[in-house]
């Protein structure tokens, strides 16, 4: 199965068929909004709308730890993430797709960043962040469906909701990032632990307050730009869904993460559909 996040602006995948809705309760409790599962080309896909589906979730309320556990609890193995973000690089302007394959973690508030805790110890390596062949994938199919697209760059994610100062988003500049946003983190995190391989696209909505000559961002900037990224969204999807699933190992080892010896039972039922093997369902 392919799980699609919807991010800002893309709240639904009309193009589904044969569609029903999963009310999905997890031991992190419920997820954004029911699964949507549907047929689409050759592939089942399942819909997920990262904000809900009035968009009454702000970056920090969103629960990620439910909705990474929901998509694999249905045997969901991939995860194409759609988000919203300024652009940090001059290079990749207003309406450019990004298939970004760095992140900066910069949410520092509210988010909780794993499934290995109160109980359980875990690592996993994030050396590179996203699934590469997912990312070749999402690649391939906003090219053949989006004249602007950039390969590689560094995400930096923010706890938000608000937009940067002037001088955060020179800052982040200086750091090397290209483009920002506020959902990214802890989600990548969530779904490597989960074994499941994800990748991004990232539908540039404005240049950030960086931009001498370009207006500040507004939500009113952004939303001028939605309608057009988000068929290029939909677009990749279908691309993605008539692919056979390809043979991947980005989270190879992710169920030897465990460092904790004699786990308490409640602890190891928690974690159990984390640590089970993708695609397999209850």
């Amino acid at each position: 199965m392919l799980g699609v996040i919807g991010g800002t602006g893309l709240y639904s995948l009309p193009e589904l068929t044969d569609v029903e809705e999963i009310a999905v309760d997890t031991a992190w409790g419920m997820p954004s909004a029911p699964l949507v599962v549907g047929n689409l080309a050759s592939m089942r896909v399942v819909f997920l709308a990262r904000h809900g589906r009035h968009h009454q979730f702000n970056p920090s309320e969103v629960s990620y730890h439910a909705n990474i556990a929901a998509l694999k609890s249905i045997g969901v193995t991939r995860i194409l993430s759609v988000n919203a973000v300024g652009s940090l690089n001059i290079a990749m302007p207003p309406r450019a797709a990004v298939v970004p394959d760095q992140i900066i973690d910069r949410t520092v508030g509210f988010r909780a960043r794993t499934f290995f805790e109160n109980g359980a110890v875990g690592h996993v390596g994030l050396a590179d962040p996203f699934c590469n062949t997912m990312r070749r994938s999402i690649l391939a199919h906003a090219r053949a469906n989006h004249e602007l697209v950039e390969e590689g760059g560094t995400y930096i994610c923010i706890e938000g909701p608000q937009f940067s100062t002037r001088a955060e988003s020179n800052l982040y500049r200086q750091w090397g990032a290209d483009i920002i946003g506020m959902t990214a983190m802890p989600e990548a995190r969530l779904a490597r632990e989960a074994g499941l391989c994800y990748g991004t696209l990232a539908m540039v909505t404005d240049f950030d307050v960086w931009h001498e000559t370009e207006e500040d961002v507004t939500i009113e900037a952004v939303q001028r730009v939605l309608a057009e990224n988000v068929e290029t969204a939909r677009n990749v999807v279908r691309g993605i869904a008539a692919e056979p699933e390809p043979v991947c190992d980005c989270c190879a080892g992710f169920s030897s993460a465990v460092m904790t010896h004699d786990i308490a039972p409640d602890v190891a039922d928690r974690l159990a559909l984390i640590l089970r093997t993708p695609g397999k369902v209850s």
